[in-house]
């Protein structure tokens, strides 16, 4: 018998031990829910693979062989560890526990996933969070990535999504900053004022602006580049200049009046720029751990950011 024999046999090793344990064909087929002759057939199966007689079939009764009762007990372990391993299953879909290994773009990782996750952990003390901060695509699949939260306009196919909420880029400067400088009310406005944008790539300085058909590109400069919104959002509210900052970035501060939105009437493309989701593979048997997780992110982002700030523009 090969090593692996045993794969090919395993129903009939659970229908043995059946038959054993009933002391009888067709008590064990009914608890298997097949007939007795297929029962039968199975342990004479197994017998043929093993190579040994296992049952002693009488009229009145069924008797193990001495080969049999070792056969037993060691089918019948095989079967208790299988049980196990559906008692693990089933306690695992059933109550969420164990880790969730999540990754998200820094901004939204610090300003709104961070101070939900210490809720969520304070709720499910069973469920551990490793948060893996990063603006690179992360593929949950080939990565060990159990949910990914991405900010897009068209998430990936091959993955199973969640939308959380809408995120987008605002431009926003100081009170101060605008009572010393003309009205802005058209992107051609920007021109010549100090700007504060990202930097990262070779076009970040170059804004555009969508309002209906009309598109209008802007090359912005100024005097402090920094890749971190918090950073920009600071020099932002010291009057520095005009910021591009994510809005849920900037949302206290607007609502505390430490900076004000302008251009609000125009669509401002940038990388936060669409509809935050949270992703996972395509999996029916997503673990309760993730399900939970998903449900709480959605219902409380959804209570504290029901829609996209809209304050009036400068």
């Amino acid at each position: 018998m090969g090593t692996n024999d045993f794969l090919e046999v395993l129903p009939e090793m659970v229908t043995f031990v059946r038959v054993a344990e009933r002391g009888s064909f067709s008590a064990a087929a009914v608890e298997l829910q097949i007939t007795p002759s297929a029962a039968s057939r199975r342990v004479s199966r197994l017998e043929k693979v093993l190579g040994l007689q296992l049952i002693r079939r009488t009229t009145r009764q069924l008797r193990l062989t001495d080969a049999g009762n070792e056969a037993f007990e060691k089918c019948s372990e095989l079967v208790v560890a299988a049980q196990g391993a559906m008692q693990v299953a089933q306690r695992f879909m059933e109550r969420p526990q164990g880790l969730i290994r999540v990754s998200a773009p820094k901004a939204f990782a610090k300003h709104v996933l961070h101070p939900l996750i210490l809720d969520f952990l304070n709720q499910y003390l069973a469920v551990d969070v490793q948060l893996l901060v990063t603006d690179n695509k992360v593929d949950p699949i080939h990565e060990g990535v159990d949910l990914v939260v991405q900010v897009t306009k068209y998430p990936p196919e091959n993955l199973a999504s969640r939308r959380l909420m809408q995120a987008e880029h605002i431009i926003c400067a100081s009170p101060e900053f605008l009572e010393k400088t003309h009205p802005i009310h058209h992107p051609n406005d920007l021109i010549g004022l100090s700007c504060l944008y990202l930097g990262e790539k070779e076009k970040d300085n170059w804004w555009r602006f969508c309002k209906g058909e009309e598109v209008v590109d802007v090359l912005v400069k100024g005097r402090y580049v920094a890749n971190h919104s918090e950073i920009r959002l600071n020099a932002i509210e010291a009057c520095m200049g005009v910021g591009c900052v994510p809005d849920f970035v900037a949302r206290q501060a607007l609502v505390d009046g430490k900076v004000k939105r302008i251009l609000a009437d125009w669509e401002f493309e940038a990388n936060y720029h669409g509809t935050v989701h949270i992703l996972y593979p395509q999996n029916r048997f997503l673990a309760p751990k993730c399900r939970v997780f998903i449900d709480f992110l959605a219902e409380r982002i959804g209570a504290r950011y029901p829609e996209p700030v809209n304050f009036s523009p400068a």
